[in-house]
């Protein structure tokens, strides 16, 4: 008959084994989850500019052969650091944390933004990356801005958990391929950012309808969140936008 001790001290050191391979296993996987986010994060810059035939296998050579410069803003539209020389994974701009940085400015801190700048050799567009909040949790996405600072020629959104056949079909083709050709200026150079339209564009004067895209029937909380998330990020870049236009 085993004692209550010699029961208790096994416990304890069973406990202690299985928390010291959980760690070690933590640790060692931790490179390759850092590496999986990172090649996610690649695939859903190049996709908002629609590079082709892009998935993990080829997403970092790609984002390497693509993107010709990182920059770093600030809350003032300055260039804090442009990056064009070595790995591009290695730059200030795609090792920065938008949570982090939004939250700074949610607080009226200082805060830096990223920017990439992609050249495939008829285009140079540059890439705004997104984060804000869904119905269930965060959702965020890229949009890829033609030359003029103003034309969107592609858009990419993702989310942790909305809901399936509705707020989840944000990445859907029939959902983002209509921000194409749409503009967050209007012809006074005034920013409208883009409008996310519960029951469609055909709701807004038609002068405006450049700036705007239908919603998704029954997604109205996660659109809405894309819509805010949208004018946020792009007001927030907005004194760069403004000073580089």
């Amino acid at each position: 008959m085993y004692t209550n001790g010699y029961i208790f001290r096994y416990a304890a050191i069973m406990v202690i084994i299985a928390a010291a391979v959980l760690s070690t296993a933590a640790m060692l996987l931790k490179p390759f989850q850092e590496k999986n986010v990172a090649i996610d994060k690649m695939g859903g810059i190049l996709a908002s500019a629609k590079i082709p035939d892009v998935d993990a296998s080829n997403a970092m050579s790609l984002f390497n052969k693509y993107v010709k410069e990182e920059i770093v803003i600030n809350q003032d539209g300055d260039v804090v650091e442009s990056y064009k020389e070595g790995k591009m994974e290695d730059g200030k701009a795609f090792k920065i944390d938008m949570k982090r940085e939004l939250y700074k400015k949610s607080k009226g801190e200082p805060y830096e933004l990223p920017l990439y700048v992609i050249e495939d050799g008829s285009q140079k567009l540059f890439i705004i990356p997104f984060r804000g909040i869904g119905l269930w949790g965060p959702i965020w996405g890229n949009m890829a801005l033609n030359d003029d600072l103003n034309t969107i020629v592609g858009v990419t959104f993702d989310h942790k958990g909305e809901t399936p056949g509705l707020g989840a079909e944000i990445v859907a083709d029939f959902f983002t391929k209509q921000f194409i050709g749409k503009k967050i200026f209007n012809d006074k150079n005034e920013f409208m950012s883009i409008m996310v339209v519960k029951g469609g564009i055909e709701k807004l004067p038609k002068n405006q309808r450049i700036h705007g895209v239908d919603a998704i029937t029954g997604g109205t909380i996660t659109c809405n969140g894309v819509n805010d998330m949208i004018k946020d990020i792009l007001e927030s870049y907005l004194p760069y936008l403004q000073k580089n236009r």
